[in-house]
């Protein structure tokens, strides 16, 4: 009877350290080693919901939206009582809506929309589905769901659960609306109600991108690199919207070298901010700095295509 207790404590914790190990890949950006262990996983547990959820994350942040897609929905099906595994079927719908023609982006819209709203459903207090689904309701036309008074109505469900977050619907709503002065307005509300955080400044940072006021835009990126860190990703974002927009890399260097000091993130992979290194520094003409940039990439996650043709223009 013991030994039987003990298979059983065994055989339930195997899986879950097994799913502790594809996250720590995940989060570290070793996208290869990610695929290959959740790979292995599932030849043995098929019917492992979570592992399923992970190999999706590791396509999705491949963009390989037709690999990711079969896993999260199979997710969805072994557990379909998962409020975060509809929101990462909802954002792989999101992105191949994105790319898609207008009747297949409508389709993919109406499911997108409803893997988002049964997240919410199934867990009211998960911030990241009432953001993703508040978006939705901003961009989306009315005929295909969307509407400004659904958001407003996510803003004020999240205010006691993330404070500053409603007033980035708010500003979302303004700036769709092209009211830009009341747009900044929540944007600055939204640092004060976070108390300096940097996601805060990011978002504001990217509001002045949009409107090209670009010497504002990177004022804003040394006070977030001076703000309070929540998520690491925020180092990544400001230094992208720096190099997009061809401004201070010694800044946007600057803050990936502290991404990475403060540990890489699911939500912006090592691979790609290994590879966003391996940019700047091809721009200031060190190319083989570059170079060893693009190859930690690679070493990372080998089916990246932007960072193979960079090895490969670099190499000539």
């Amino acid at each position: 009877m013991v030994l039987v207790a003990a298979s059983f404590l065994l055989a339930a914790y195997v899986p879950r350290c097994a799913a502790q190990v594809s996250k720590a890949l995940l989060a570290s950006g070793r996208i290869d080693e990610a695929i290959s262990e959740l790979n292995h996983n599932l030849s043995s547990s098929p019917d492992d919901a979570e592992a399923s959820n992970l190999l999706c994350r590791a396509y999705y942040s491949l963009e390989y939206w037709d690999q990711a897609e079969p896993h999260c929905k199979k997710a969805v099906t072994l557990a379909p009582g998962n409020s975060d595994f509809h929101l990462w079927l909802g954002r792989v719908y999101g992105e191949k809506a994105e790319r898609a023609n207008f009747i297949v982006a409508a389709s993919l819209a109406g499911k997108l929309r409803t893997e988002f709203e049964r997240a919410v459903q199934l867990n009211p207090a998960n911030v990241d589905a009432r953001l993703d689904l508040s978006e939705f309701y901003i961009e989306a036309p009315s005929f295909m769901g969307g509407g400004d008074n659904k958001a407003r109505e996510q803003a004020m469900a999240l205010s006691p659960l993330s404070p500053g977050r409603d007033h980035w619907i708010y500003a979302r709503i303004a700036e769709k609306k092209k009211d830009f002065q009341g747009a900044e307005r929540e944007y600055r509300l939204y640092i004060d109600a976070s108390k300096n955080d940097s996601k805060a400044w990011l978002n504001y940072t990217l509001f002045l991108r949009r409107r090209t006021r670009l010497d504002e835009m990177e004022k804003a990126v040394s006070k977030l690199d001076e703000a309070h860190v929540s998520r690491n990703d925020s180092l990544f974002e400001a230094s992208n919207a720096l190099y997009e927009s061809g401004r201070n890399y010694a800044l946007a260097k600057q803050l990936l070298r502290h991404y990475f000091s403060a540990g890489p993130v699911e939500a912006a992979p090592a691979f790609r901010a290994h590879y966003l290194l391996g940019e700047l520094l091809e721009k200031q003409g060190d190319r083989a700095a570059a170079l060893d940039e693009y190859k930690a990439s690679s070493s990372l996650a080998q089916n990246f295509a932007p960072a193979k043709q960079a090895l490969e223009r670099v190499r000539r």
